[in-house]
């Protein structure tokens, strides 16, 4: 493994970026986002992402000159077309419409059709919560995993991301519908590890626990059986509804890689307009305040909250520690 510092990592993924063309701007954009995911914690979506991100580019599925373009707007909603552009600038730009609109109405929708892969979803709660906006938001994908009942793959994972703010601690959760994503699947296999409870099903149709068995069927376990592949449906009716484009069926068609040609949802709330910052503040801090102090499950450990982990790790001296393979291959296609 590796140990690297946030800046070199964040310089190094620049530089690999700017030599697929992307205009310098959207490169160091692209970067820190990249390099905040994987400072979190979160590999598979940071750093783990830009050797294929840099494929798609070169197989021209991502368009990294496109720009959202206004479809219709309706008072506190805008429905955007993304032209397949950059996924993590297009949902920067629907994030900062969203909270332009909620300082306006209090709330602020804004819908995105044919956009490409955003990367880690809670890239943009973060960046609402950090400006004191609650938020709910979610995309839907290609089929990758199996409705319940099912053994091939016909919904989206379709992440779901909620946020709360708070001065220093907000809510933060960003989930996948199955109960492991295939980036997780990836990172715990790099490991050697183990996934600590079932997360998918191996060539026998028996539920497991090993990461590479699950990805080799591609049946991954919907979170809460069939309550995640039921919520996963209906995000993506939803998702294609709001932003008059593809759901996930449609979106198989498009040939364009994991992501190109889904539908995302930002939806943003202005606590200053719902009973002030701090009414809101006094709600998180009761709610996390309540968890603390009910009894662990198991002796030494603590009950857990949404964005309690992430924040030590935004806030806090971690050393960022990658895959030695993976840090060399952006390092090479940095050119250094």
């Amino acid at each position: 493994m590796a140990s690297i510092d946030f800046e070199t990592l964040q310089n190094t993924i620049e530089r690999s970026l700017l030599k697929t063309g992307l205009k310098p701007d959207a490169a160091a954009t692209c970067a820190r986002v990249h390099a905040e995911s994987t400072r979190d914690g979160v590999h598979s979506h940071g750093i783990g992402r830009v050797p294929r991100f840099i494929e798609y580019v070169g197989r021209g599925w991502v368009d990294i000159d496109a720009k959202p373009s206004l479809v219709q707007r309706m008072g506190a909603i805008e429905i955007l077309d993304g032209g397949f552009g950059v996924g993590v600038i297009n949902a920067l730009h629907a994030t900062e419409r969203a909270i332009a609109l909620a300082r306006e109405h209090g709330m602020g929708l804004v819908a995105l059709r044919d956009t490409t892969h955003w990367m880690r979803g809670g890239s943009y709660g973060w960046h609402a919560v950090e400006q004191g906006f609650a938020t709910i938001m979610w995309t839907n994908t290609e089929s990758c995993m199996p409705a319940w009942g099912g053994a091939s793959q016909s919904i989206g994972n379709n992440p779901l991301v909620m946020a709360v703010p708070h001065s220093t601690g907000p809510l933060v959760l960003d989930m996948a519908m199955s109960q492991f994503s295939y980036g997780k699947l990836q990172t715990t296999q790099l490991k050697g590890e183990h996934l600590p409870i079932d997360g998918g099903f191996d060539e026998t149709g028996q539920l497991s626990r090993d990461p590479a068995a699950i990805a080799a069927t591609r049946r991954l376990l919907p979170t809460g059986y069939w309550k995640g592949s039921g919520l996963a449906i209906l995000l993506d009716a939803l998702a294609a509804l709001l932003s008059q484009g593809r759901p996930s069926h449609a979106i198989d068609k498009v040939q364009r890689g994991s992501g190109g040609g889904s539908s995302q949802v930002f939806m943003v709330f202005d606590p200053e307009q719902l009973g002030g910052r701090d009414a809101c503040d006094s709600i998180v801090e009761g709610i996390q305040s309540h968890l603390a102090a009910t009894t662990p499950a198991e002796p030494g450990s603590a009950v857990r909250w949404p964005g309690e982990s992430t924040s030590r790790q935004r806030y806090g001296e971690v050393p960022i520690i990658v895959d030695d393979m993976l840090w060399r291959s952006v390092c090479d296609l940095a050119g250094d």
